[in-house]
């Protein structure tokens, strides 16, 4: 029996990329109810896995000392994985280590000098790894371009879909709706998501309402993108609804009538795929990530210039419009191709290579 620790604690948070991440990677691991491993799962609300996973896997608390070298766990397993790269708990001694990279952002966000702090703990990470998994090509070549990579195995998977059935009663509504014709966007309020460009983008176009969702209790979001709409007088055009359910999440998105993602930094990004799960056109930034996970069935902004970007959608949605259950059907195939269930595959024969190599 081998045995595989899972750094999972992030999964406590699903409002954010790396807690849906850690949660559909552990039920598609669970979905695949492989021999000859048990896994063990680091989480604060371990009854929460308990009752939904029971003894299929291990479970360790987790407990923010363990940050600290002299707390850190000592037991030793046959393979750690670490299932992002921004993880502060690391094994007391050394083990095959298996790390996730999802983006480098930081070095944007925080840093570019390679001898700040975060960027040395994330070096070391690299320097400790066994091997490497990406969630996508960029974030693989963005790491190189950044960091000294070891000579390890190397592996692109790509993440999921979170949305396979759609499941909306048909009474159900959100409290906040719009009226009129509306675009929709989800994610943390920050700089990165740029959502203030879409509320520039909105006065040229009268015909449509825009509904921003998600944690909006950030300071670009009282600041820049409050700013923006004042400005603009959009008040009573833009809707921001704040963290929202599942529900509500799928209700928006069937409802729009365009996805709208002018993401600056993206090491992935989720909601688009989601978005094409219901058939609808999606608007991305050309940039990062966000084109290999779009492909051809997305609409891109090569830049943020307001009457740019306002033709670049009436143009996409004309498009839409004239081919709409053919371009619907693309969508929806283009989007199932993310599966949860077979990245977990993937990363089980990671651990196999890892822990059979000869």
């Amino acid at each position: 029996m081998q045995h595989i620790f899972l750094e999972s604690h992030n999964i406590k948070n699903q409002h954010f990329g790396f807690g849906q991440f850690n949660y559909h990677l552990i039920k598609g691991l669970y979905n695949a109810n492989i021999e000859g491993f048990k896994i063990t799962l680091h989480a604060k609300d371990t009854h929460v896995l308990k009752e939904e996973f029971g003894t299929y896997f291990n479970y360790k608390k987790y407990y923010s000392l363990r940050r600290h070298k002299a707390f850190r766990i000592r037991k030793k397993y046959d393979l750690w994985h670490c299932l992002n790269q921004n993880i502060k708990i690391e094994p007391h001694y050394d083990m095959p280590y298996l790390l996730t990279v999802h983006d480098v952002n930081f070095i944007d966000e925080v840093s570019s000098d390679l001898n700040h702090e975060r960027n040395i703990k994330f070096q070391n990470k690299l320097n400790r790894s066994t091997a490497i998994t990406y969630i996508s090509d960029y974030a693989k070549q963005s790491t190189h371009q950044y960091f000294r990579v070891p000579n390890v195995p190397e592996f692109v998977i790509y993440n999921g879909n979170p949305i396979i059935d759609i499941e909306i009663p048909e009474n159900h509504k959100p409290k906040l709706t719009s009226k009129k014709p509306y675009l929709f966007s989800i994610g943390e309020f920050t700089e990165r998501k740029n959502f203030h460009a879409l509320v520039e983008m909105l006065a040229l176009l009268p015909e449509y309402n825009l509904i921003l969702s998600g944690n909006n209790n950030t300071g670009y979001a009282s600041g820049r993108l409050q700013d923006t709409i004042k400005k603009l007088k959009l008040e009573s055009r833009v809707i921001i609804t704040g963290k929202i359910s599942e529900l509500d999440k799928q209700y928006y998105m069937q409802n729009c009538e365009g996805f709208v993602f002018p993401s600056l930094r993206e090491g992935f990004g989720i909601p688009p795929i989601e978005a094409m799960r219901f058939g609808k056109p999606v608007f991305l930034s050309n940039n990062t990530s966000l084109p290999e996970i779009g492909g051809e069935h997305a609409f891109y902004w090569n830049h943020f210039e307001p009457k740019y970007m306002a033709k670049v959608l009436k143009d996409g949605l004309n498009i839409f419009n004239k081919n709409k259950t053919e371009l619907s059907q693309n969508y929806v195939k283009h989007a199932k191709s993310f599966n949860w269930n077979d990245a977990a595959k993937q990363y089980i024969e990671v651990y196999k290579s890892i822990l059979f190599k000869k």
